[in-house]
């Protein structure tokens, strides 16, 4: 029988997004900006919900594909607070647009969003050893100056906890616990090839 870290439940979601996506690194641009906003959307809720939800969100935001994310209008708005699919806080929608927005302007800046939230670790995944759930943090002082950064560039709803959760679900620091059955597989994959680190800084050292 697999171990897992303490955090899955018995739900299939729960336990196919432990087994197969969380902490695997994630360098695709997309798939980078549609975690920021459903980590966003999770503030205050569990990540199960964001999880049942995470099908009906693609089709009410257009795949998340951030260019038509950004052009949304006050009448858009209106629509998707009607959407029972997904959730229906005004102030996360409007953030969701406003971070679309920040993110076209990352990309135009740094060539790739990719390139600008891994240049966060250096491009490298940060491995951690923990022995027991209750030692993983919910956020770190990489995090705070990654939730700084992006309030910087315009992006809401990315407080540090938010940061640090998205960090673990993209592999950018990987936190399954060393029984689990997942920590041996994902502490020796290979780091990120030096060509998709990018070369240009946000601030800061890390």
């Amino acid at each position: 029988m697999l171990t897992r870290c303490d955090w899955v439940s018995q739900d299939p979601l729960s336990i196919h997004y432990h087994d197969e996506e969380w902490g695997v690194p994630v360098y695709d641009d997309l798939k980078l900006f549609e975690f920021l906003l459903l980590e966003g959307f999770q503030a205050g809720l569990s990540w199960i919900t964001i999880l049942k939800k995470r099908e009906s969100f693609r089709c009410a935001f257009d795949d998340f594909i951030p260019e038509k994310i950004a052009a949304y209008d006050e009448q858009k708005i209106a629509q998707l607070l009607q959407d029972r699919g997904i959730i229906r806080n005004r102030l996360k929608l409007q953030a969701a647009v406003e971070n679309a927005r920040a993110y076209l302007n990352i990309r135009e800046i740094y060539g790739t969003f990719s390139r600008y939230m891994w240049s966060f670790v250096d491009g490298n995944p940060q491995i951690h050893h923990w022995h027991r759930s209750e030692e993983v943090p919910t956020s770190s002082p990489l995090s705070d100056h990654m939730s700084t950064e992006l309030k910087k560039q315009g992006f809401r709803f990315v407080g540090t906890t938010i940061c640090y959760s998205f960090m673990q679900a993209t592999g950018m620091v990987m936190d399954h616990t060393v029984d689990c059955f997942r920590y041996p597989i994902l502490s020796l994959a290979p780091n990120v090839q030096a060509s998709d680190r990018g070369d240009r800084k946000h601030g800061g050292t890390f």
